[in-house]
């Protein structure tokens, strides 16, 4: 699930749609954070997880 999520905001990252890139990292980050809750993923990887992703969808705006 958190794998989809991150693939759709890295689709929308390189076909260029900022607004696409925004709305996609903001329904990915709560499922990323869900993982981390429950322990499938360590916090600190959500944490690199969801600062790699901003950055990336900042640097298109």
């Amino acid at each position: 699930m958190v794998r989809t999520y991150i693939k759709r905001v890295h689709a929308a990252i390189e076909s260029g749609e900022a607004e696409a890139a925004g709305a996609a990292l903001t329904a990915a980050i709560p499922v990323i954070d869900r993982m981390a809750d429950k322990g499938i993923m360590h916090k600190n990887t959500a944490a690199r997880y969801k600062s790699r992703l901003n950055k990336r969808v900042k640097a298109l705006a």
